[in-house]
């Protein structure tokens, strides 16, 4: 006899997302795992005296999204400091810090500014933060976390410490020169953990299940670890550590793979260049808004060789920050130098200015390439990218087809910019151009079974198959039938057969 189900889920459109994707009407869950894929008929079969039903009610279930690339603690930050996310222009995102100015003890901060947004696109200096503050230190990040805005506090006190190439006019500051400040306001473990609690809580809410999260100089390895051991750690997390805790890792005996069910080691994590939007990604061409410049190597290619050979002899995966083409390339030249690529599952993060040649070079070396749709946000006409690379290049960036077609491993991360799956997937169905358009089902498996691929976990989660864990999200309309598939409300959302988030 057959043990009755601990929850069932009846009446709706269950999607496996698997290849193909077979559609049910139910799914029975016991012990955290699925147990029964089949009409409702079929499934109320396995409701015991202690079942608890759950009725679709005709809503859409799909395998809970994995994010290949987030920030917790930056999520987490949002809730806690000034959120710049949607301001609509620079006095708009003057005010959220005034009114942060109020409760802030020390340090005044915002994140996620986003000025080619704003009317004139005029990025944030040091003389509008010193009208938020002339006594207390203030910051603003930039969304994409390469490029921040100081008030004179903060260059006085800690403009010696910043190389003077990554600092700017007006107090406008990027790569090593944000890492001094970052390394300033970085949270205590107390603090770590609340922040991490706060961004499970908004991933819960985009029907997120699991994240792939890139930590550095951060308390949020012991936070999530006191989390999973307290039993309050509700996502699959796996901690991808920046290049600068290898020899840590090492001396520690981790490997990837390594932990509990819900936290574990991911890959290695470097740069080689920074980003669009700071002029540091390194191209093979010249910036078409900045003559000459080319970007710079965060990272140089000798010292990425070391980082990638030394962690790959360790048994550990690896994933490189590559935005420009020659990044892509320099990465690519250091994955071909280890033993077996394909099977430690390198990865390239972003890689959205990878040539055809690139490209195939992925597909022959079994990489990963871990890519963030939501940027597609800055593709339209007029948007950063044109400003960048100029608009004749629009259709030159982010080519998702282009790697599915040559058989590249396609994981789908948001970068916290912002944490919404279902935007990444609407701009990768509805993007300007043809070279980067994917069909819905294309772009929900980069969300789903891609991006547990890049983690190694395609044989518990991704697809909803009998066996896979219960994680899920129920979504309020089909993807597949509207237009506006950013707009489609998570209904709720499943984590280890317990509903974790609920708007109903």
């Amino acid at each position: 006899m057959t043990a009755p189900a601990d929850r069932v889920f009846l009446d709706g459109e269950v999607h496996t997302l698997g290849t193909p994707d077979k559609t049910y009407e139910a799914v029975a869950v016991r012990d955290g795992r699925v147990v029964r894929l089949a009409d409702t008929y079929e499934v109320e079969f396995l409701v015991g005296a202690e079942t608890e039903v759950i009725d679709l009610d005709g809503r859409v279930l799909l395998p809970g999204f994995v994010d290949a690339h987030v920030h917790m603690t930056t999520v987490g930050q949002h809730a806690v400091h000034a959120d710049l996310r949607g301001a609509e222009s620079l006095d708009d995102a003057l005010a959220r810090l005034r009114e942060r100015a109020r409760h802030a003890d020390e340090w005044i901060l915002g994140y996620g500014f986003d000025e080619s947004t704003w009317p004139d696109g005029r990025i944030l200096t040091s003389d509008d933060l010193d009208g938020v503050s002339t006594d207390r230190p203030v910051v603003a990040f930039r969304e994409d976390l390469h490029t921040a805005a100081v008030n004179s506090v903060v260059l006085d006190e800690y403009g010696n410490e910043m190389p003077d190439a990554d600092v700017r006019e007006n107090g406008v500051i990027v790569e090593d020169a944000v890492n001094v400040v970052t390394e300033r306001v970085e949270p205590n473990r107390t603090e770590a953990r609340e922040l991490l609690r706060e961004a499970q809580r908004e991933a819960h809410s985009r029907g997120i299940t699991a994240v792939h999260d890139m930590v550095r100089k951060s308390r949020a390895p012991a936070a999530y670890r006191a989390l999973d051991a307290a039993g309050d750690l509700r996502l699959r997390v796996r901690l991808n550590y920046w290049a600068d805790h290898l020899d840590a890792v090492r001396e520690l005996g981790l490997a990837t793979n390594w932990g509990s069910e819900n936290l574990r080691v991911g890959a290695i994590k470097s740069f080689t260049d920074g980003s669009l939007g700071g002029h540091t990604a390194k191209l093979s061409f010249d910036y078409a808004d900045a003559d000459g410049e080319r970007g710079t190597w965060v990272v140089d290619p000798e010292e990425l060789d070391e980082i990638v050979q030394e962690a790959d002899r360790q048994g550990l995966q690896v994933t490189a920050h590559a935005i420009g083409d020659e990044a892509v390339d320099a990465v690519l030249d250091a994955y071909e130098a280890t033993e077996n690529p394909g099977k430690s599952r390198h990865r390239i993060e972003h890689a959205e200015l990878a040539s055809d040649d690139a490209i195939e070079r992925m597909a022959d070396l079994g990489v990963v390439a871990s890519m963030q749709p939501n940027f597609l946000k800055w593709s339209h006409p007029g948007g950063l990218y044109d400003d960048r690379i100029g608009a004749e290049r629009r259709d030159t960036h982010n080519r998702y087809p282009a790697y599915l077609d040559a058989g590249v491993p396609l994981a789908f991360g948001s970068d916290s910019m912002p944490l919404d799956p279902l935007l990444g997937v609407h701009e990768a169905t509805h993007p300007p151009e043809e070279t980067q358009e994917l069909s819905v089902t294309e772009a929900l498996r980069a969300y789903t079974s891609g991006a547990a691929y890049a983690g190694f976990d395609e044989d518990r989660m991704g697809t909803i198959e009998e066996g896979y864990l219960a994680d899920f999200v129920a979504l309020d309309r089909s993807p597949w039938d509207v237009d506006d598939i950013e707009h489609v409300p998570v209904a709720f959302t499943v984590v280890d057969g317990d509903i974790v988030y609920d708007a109903r």
